[in-house]
């Protein structure tokens, strides 16, 4: 119809992406004078085509029953939707809601969603259409005959800007003029409208089969476009302004959703509104005697906080001095509860924002500006507006006289606390009371991080310091841990931790008001804290968060494995991780033993750290033997082909052999071993002499690291095989197993291997690199090359806890690969940036293990789909003939049916096309999708400790400790002043000699094979026979002939003998004996330094120094002195 595509109106510009769109914002200006609650529905309409309009170029096309809410989520994730669009977007999808329940009718709402909607358009117009459109001012439609005095005012304001504008601009008047007739001509004719409105309805199909079009060719775009489209829509948002009045409305909204009743066009002071008891008002206009304040926060009677509202495009930050202002001279009225004073502030709280959502890139311009005017503590901005409930809680709290009760509570649990956990509690503590937001604490894996944490916990809630703590956990599996230790901690003598508060696991979605620790996933926060705004937790729920294993930072629920290719970058992580943390106003406490760059940067440096080494030197984790290294023909050499050579490949999309002749030379490196090319004879020479060396019958447990499943399967083979042939009928099979995300069952497997005998063995490629326990693990054999630093720590982390039932002493690395030499120079704190993501099989590995909640299932499928959209993108037109051969349909195609599909339906679609996984990231990889199969024969070199010769390292060593004999204060004490010695000083040593490559395993094991004698001489016993030349003798034997010595100089009671006795036993323990050392090892539980001081009348300082002396003397020295005092 020729008059309704010539209608022009505030959306005549979205006429050339689509005649619907500009009928239905047509529509709604139409219907606003006499029926605005049908215009804010067609104003949803056209939010809701505009969003998937939006999702078919980025080829992310909602599924029919998904929200608007989830897909503008989406939208977000992918860059689509800048998050200040997504906020014009839930403006509008709000006001339509209200508008459908019939709780909103007026026009001040359909007006501003007008003006939103208008704007919301403008911006697309400018992504999809034109970059440089000049839209013109906004023009206010024909006023209601009913209007209020407020509306007027607005409507009059719009006409007069539109006026100005058209003065300034002579072609925008004629426009504008243009716009104007045709309107009236439009609205004196209603058959236009009607059947306007009748094509609008009409052209639904039409307009549903030009996105399905959008969505094909976003499929076909190179990746470039769609990074070109995305620069285009942040461009475009950064020109959105809303003025005064739109802002004023939004805030309003902001205020509603967080539980305040807020309308400054009628909650207004001047309009004679005053505070009430038991509401919670946001009055506009209050008086002060500086000006009126834009918004005053009552509870009830109590005015409890100041807004400074401003414009769009104004800064939120410095407009907070303004509010500061006014809570410094606000005006009381009869009634109102008296307020207190915090210096020359009237009122505890002040807050300043421009309605922008909170972006850290510019966060003085965004966000909502808080001030706690009581404390002094530096302003913030904040993701969200505080509910009046937890306002009024953080108005009740005294952070001062919490911090001194910290003080008073001491550590007297009902659990054992060491020191280290104890000084680590302090460092938290500390960095609260000194007003800091975050703190990060680094702990060895299997040193107490739990305790600690809910030793932590217990004080900062006992003391007041906080309400309610937010325990974050990377999966369902460790918050159902932490939920068991929350709940049989006895904090006391009587009552555990949940007993004395109350605790929420990981199947509660919200805390109740009782809740004082909530238990909850990464990945079932991030659902609530960015889905549905309208359910989303207020920024005030919890006011403190610890995030344990805080290095992972990204949502699924493993490290960064080797088989992570390029599909995103961490930033993309590290963005949703970041949000969920700043959505709430909350001090954050980060847990961690491998500390990450992104880490630091979240939660700053850490306040206490407990390494590994520490942690073995205090006897807490056990040490590892010097690596043994196997070495083989091909391991050293590697694979290689020449030009023209006939060569065998393996494709896993057919699971075919095929042969063909190289173009080039090839060559394999080891690092490339089982991953690039398939060599079974290299796994067979490695298997068979760890076969010789490891026992399959236990107890002690091994665990296999491999390349790929492929590659775990055929290990698993070589090892039963190996076996069989080592010990015939006595090997059963199920004491090897395979245990990775594809096996049946594979939870239940782990369990197995975790509680029962059998499996001794474990072959795995990433399920078991982090977060599983199993105690009797003293072999680690690395089949696979580890490039993350982090992953190779939490590697090695499998084996360092104690299991003294089995005597470990030590744990075993057995390295095929050159691992430990790739990792030999890279610190332990040392935070590598990382570039990673998420391979196909290890999505289809989480899958099938995947946390039992929706949420978690729902984003892993969310995560797969959006990757094979992806991915369908860039492959070779051979590689899409060999997908749709096998599956029946097109990568893209199958892409689309999978947003229809549940979780459980892709995970059967899995277990049917198990190849599909694998292949997609060979193909991503470069590789073609085949595996070079290699029938070089392969033969065992040597099997020899990583230092390399005994000879060359026990000289090096030497080298060593004469080269730092002056600058050491260890090996200074230790040659010259041994009574002086300290704990401290042999930490600094052993930390030293690390990061130059020595360490006491590995110099007793160098001397064994160069003298074959074995000797247990204590790193201090090598440093003085490096140093002086004195003999090595065994450490115990030294502690026995001190105490001899000690004995026959001393007149000892029969208590003070006794008490030696004992100081003897923990000085082989702990090679250095000091008050600290005594304070903290096992003495301590029997009072400690005090109390055997007084044992020895007030001289065990004396006694500790003669000690240390008598160790480190030289043997004739000790006789002759012992001749000399008899």
């Amino acid at each position: 119809m020729a008059g309704a595509k010539t209608h022009i109106s505030n959306f005549s510009h979205l006429a050339v992406h689509d005649e619907q769109l500009a009928r239905l914002g047509a529509l709604a200006e139409h219907y606003f004078p006499d029926d605005p609650n049908t215009c804010l529905l067609k104003l949803r309409q056209l939010g809701e085509l505009l969003a998937q309009d939006i999702a078919s170029r980025f080829g992310q096309m909602p599924t029919i029953e998904e929200k608007q809410v989830d897909l503008l989520r989406r939208l977000q994730a992918v860059g689509a939707v800048p998050r200040e669009v997504g906020d014009l977007f839930y403006q509008i999808r709000k006001a339509g809601n209200d508008a459908s329940h019939g709780l909103r009718n007026d026009h001040g709402t359909a007006l501003a969603a007008l003006k939103v909607s208008w704007q919301l358009s403008v911006w697309f117009h400018r992504t999809f259409g034109s970059a440089s459109f000049k839209s013109g001012p906004f023009v206010p439609p024909r006023a209601p005959e009913d209007e209020s005095a407020a509306l007027g005012e607005e409507l009059d304001r719009l006409r007069s800007e539109s006026k100005q504008v058209r003065e300034q601009q002579t072609l925008v008047a004629a426009q504008v003029q243009s716009l104007e007739a045709q309107l009236r001509q439009a609205e004196s004719d209603r058959s236009i409208w009607e059947q306007l409105a009748t094509e609008t309805e009409r052209a639904n199909a039409a307009l549903q089969r030009k996105f399905a079009e959008q969505q094909a060719a976003a499929f076909a775009a190179p990746a470039q476009q769609v990074r070109d489209l995305v620069a285009a829509s942040n461009t475009a948002a950064k020109q959105i302004e809303l003025d005064e009045f739109e802002t004023r409305r939004k805030i309003d909204q902001q205020l509603r959703d967080a539980g305040w009743e807020a309308n400054s066009e009628e909650l207004d002071f001047r309009k004679g509104v005053r505070p009430q008891a038991s509401r919670y008002l946001a009055i506009a206009e209050w008086p002060t005697s500086s000006g009126p304040a834009d918004y005053a926060l009552f509870d009830g009677m109590q005015l409890i906080g100041i807004v400074e509202a401003k414009r769009d495009r104004k800064s939120a930050a410095s407009a907070l001095n303004q509010a500061k202002r006014y809570a410094r001279h606000i005006s009381l009225v009869e009634g109102m509860k008296a307020p207190e004073s915090w210096g020359d502030y009237r009122v505890p709280f002040a807050f300043a924002t421009n309605g922008r959502p909170y972006l850290e890139q510019i966060k003085e311009a965004s966000g909502i500006w808080f001030a706690d005017l009581r404390t002094g503590e530096p302003d913030r901005a904040l993701n969200g507006w505080y509910s009046p409930q937890g306002l009024r809680d953080l108005y009740r709290q005294n952070r001062q006289q919490a911090e001194i009760q910290l003080d008073n509570i001491g550590f007297d649990f009902g659990f054992e606390i060491r020191s280290y956990q104890r000084k680590a509690i302090e460092g938290v503590e500390a960095a609260i009371k000194e007003g800091k937001r975050s703190a990060l604490v680094a702990m060895a894996t299997g040193t107490g991080k739990t305790k600690t944490c809910i030793g932590l916990v217990y004080r900062l809630l006992k003391a007041g310091r906080f309400r309610r703590v937010l325990f974050l956990v990377d999966r369902s599996a460790l918050g159902e841990q932490a939920e068991d230790s929350f709940g049989e901690t006895r904090v006391d003598t009587v009552q555990t931790f949940a007993d004395t508060f109350g605790v929420k696991g990981v199947d509660a979605t919200t805390p109740d008001t009782a809740t004082r620790v909530h238990i909850a996933t990464v990945q079932g926060m991030a659902r609530r804290v960015l889905g549905d705004p309208d359910k989303a937790p207020s920024v005030d729920t919890y006011d403190c968060i610890v995030v344990d294993e805080c290095h992972r930072g990204y949502l699924l629920d493993r490290e960064m494995s080797e088989t992570e290719l390029t599909f995103r970058d961490e930033s993309e992580y590290i963005s949703i991780y970041r949000r969920v943390l700043d959505h709430f106003d909350a001090v954050k406490v980060g847990l961690t033993a491998t500390p990450a760059l992104h880490t630091t940067q979240i939660f700053g440096d850490p306040v206490y750290v407990y390494t590994y080494r520490e942690a073995v030197l205090d006897g807490v984790l056990v040490d590892h033997e010097p690596p043994i290294l196997i070495q083989t023909e091909l391991s050293q050499r590697g694979i290689e082909y020449k030009q023209g050579e006939q060569v065998q490949v393996y494709k896993p999309e057919t699971g075919q052999v095929d042969l063909f002749h190289t173009p080039d030379d090839l060559k394999f490196d080891v690092t490339e071993f089982n991953r690039k090319v398939i060599t079974e004879s290299f796994n067979r020479v490695v298997i068979e002499t760890l076969a010789e060396r490891i026992s399959p019958f236990g107890p002690d447990k091994t665990l296999v690291f491999c390349a790929t499943d492929d590659h775990a399967q055929m290990v698993c083979r070589l090892f039963r095989e190996a076996y069989a042939r080592h010990y015939g009928a006595d090997f059963r099979s199920e004491m090897v197993e395979k245990i990775t995300g594809r096996i049946d069952q594979p939870l239940k497997m782990i369990r197995r291997y975790k509680n029962d005998a059998f499996p001794a063995i474990a072959v795995t490629v990433d399920l078991l690199t982090t977060g599983i326990d199993v105690l009797p693990i003293v072999n680690l054999v690395f089949l696979r090359m580890v490039s993350s630093r982090i992953l190779f720590e939490q590697m090695k982390g499998r084996a360092t806890r104690r299991c003294d039932r089995i005597g470990k002493e030590a744990f075993r690395i057995y390295d095929a690969v050159g691992v430990c030499e790739n990792m030999r120079h890279v610190s332990t704190m040392e935070p590598v940036v990382q570039n990673p993501s998420i391979s196909f099989a290890q999505l289809a590995n989480e899958l099938q293990q995947a946390d039992p909640l929706p949420d978690a299932q729902q984003l892993i499928r969310d995560q797969f789909v959006a990757k094979l959209q992806r991915r369908a993108r860039g492959l070779t037109e051979e590689q899409r003939q060999v997908f749709t051969e096998r599956v029946g349909k097109s990568a893209a195609e199958v892409a689309t049916a999978m947003h229809h599909w549940s979780p459980t339906q892709l995970r059967e679609w899995l277990g049917h096309h198990q190849w599909v996984p694998e292949w997609l990231d060979a193909v991503r990889s470069g590789k073609g999708g085949r595996l070079v199969i290699s029938q070089h024969e392969d033969a065992l070199v040597s099997v020899e400790p990583g230092y390399g010769s005994a000879e060359d390292y026990l000289a090096s060593f030497t080298e060593w400790v004469r080269s730092h004999s002056n600058t050491v204060p260890a090996i200074i004490a230790l040659t010259t002043r041994p009574r002086e010695l300290k704990r401290s000083d042999l930490k600094d040593l052993a930390v030293r000699l690390q990061i130059d490559g020595f360490d006491e395993r590995a110099l007793a094991d160098a001397w064994k094979r160069k003298t074959n004698r074995d000797i247990a001489a204590s790193i201090l016993g090598f440093v003085r026979q490096a140093a002086l030349g004195d003999a090595l003798v065994p450490f115990d034997q030294r502690v026995d002939d001190a105490l001899a010595a000690i004995r026959s100089r001393r007149q000892l009671t029969p208590m003070q003998t006794q008490w030696l006795d004992k100081l003897g036993k923990q000085l082989k323990a702990n090679v250095v004996l000091d008050r600290d050392t005594i304070d903290q090892g096992a003495l301590s539980t029997q009072g400690g330094f005090r109390r055997i001081d007084k044992e020895f009348n007030g001289g065990l300082t004396e006694v500790l120094a003669e000690l240390n002396e008598a160790v480190w003397s030289p043997p004739k020295l000790r006789r002759v002195n012992d001749q000399g005092d008899r």
